[in-house]
């Protein structure tokens, strides 16, 4: 929590609030030297997970495929047997009904491995197509297995390089803040969320502000000089400082 602390000169509260915008502009080159690649690395293990998935369920479907063309192979054996053991009944029948009955039975179990074969061959296809999709979707996920490690090294690389200075500059902020003054401290928050490169303190550099680089009037650069007051660029609403007081401020 920000202290306010009325006996803060002007001149105090933007070397605090610029000594915080150093800081955290260093946490924030951090984050561009990561750049995309938490976000890259996360949808690559989510995507890793989908194929892996998408894998284990084309497995459990060529078994099943592999269990149905099983089960029909069965049924057409089952049928041959019946078959001819209707052809061995026909040799002992006593008249000419008998022999028609098993006749038929014997026609009714042909269409049945008729059927049996047409179904083995219409699960064969079902399999063959199974399989090449399998083998495509294996092939896509050692690809992007291959792309993940490549990336999780260089992230793992970079959080290793960076670590220890991230820690460092966090507690700094942290710091920082306390000697921010709490309603610049708010404004600072504020404007800092409103633009991507997190500047909400910037130097007036050649005339012009340093985050909209709008021109800033003679009159009014005499002022943010004086440091007798907070001024803010009227075009982005940035926090205005000298060169001067910016270039005194280091962060080690």
């Amino acid at each position: 929590m920000a202290t306010i602390s009325k006996d803060f000169s002007i001149e105090e509260k933007l070397s605090a609030v610029l000594t915080l915008q150093k800081i955290d502009s260093k946490i924030d080159e951090i984050k561009i030297l990561k750049g995309e690649l938490p976000m890259e690395v996360n949808d690559l293990e989510d995507e890793v997970q989908g194929l892996q998935t998408r894998i284990e369920n084309i497995n459990s479907e060529i078994e099943k495929i592999e269990n149905y063309i099983a089960s029909r192979r069965d049924a057409k054996k089952e049928s041959e047997a019946l078959i001819k053991k209707y052809e061995k009944q026909q040799n002992s029948v006593k008249n000419s009904r008998e022999f028609e009955a098993l006749e038929k039975e014997m026609e009714l179990q042909e269409l049945e491995m008729k059927l049996c074969d047409k179904q083995i061959r219409d699960a064969d296809k079902k399999m063959l197509d199974a399989q090449e999709l399998l083998g495509k979707t294996e092939q896509k996920l050692a690809i992007k297995n291959e792309i993940l490690v490549v990336k999780q090294k260089e992230l793992e690389k970079i959080i290793k390089d960076t670590e220890k200075e991230e820690k460092e500059l966090s507690k700094k902020s942290d710091e920082a803040k306390e000697k921010v003054d709490e309603r610049l401290l708010s404004a600072y928050e504020r404007i800092r969320g409103n633009y991507r490169n997190g500047l909400a303190v910037v130097p007036v550099m050649r005339n012009s502000c340093g985050g909209c680089f709008n021109v800033i009037p003679p009159q009014r650069q005499t002022e943010i000089g004086q440091r007798k007051k907070i001024i803010v660029c009227e075009h982005c609403g940035r926090v205005l400082v000298d060169n001067d007081l910016n270039d005194s401020i280091h962060i080690d």
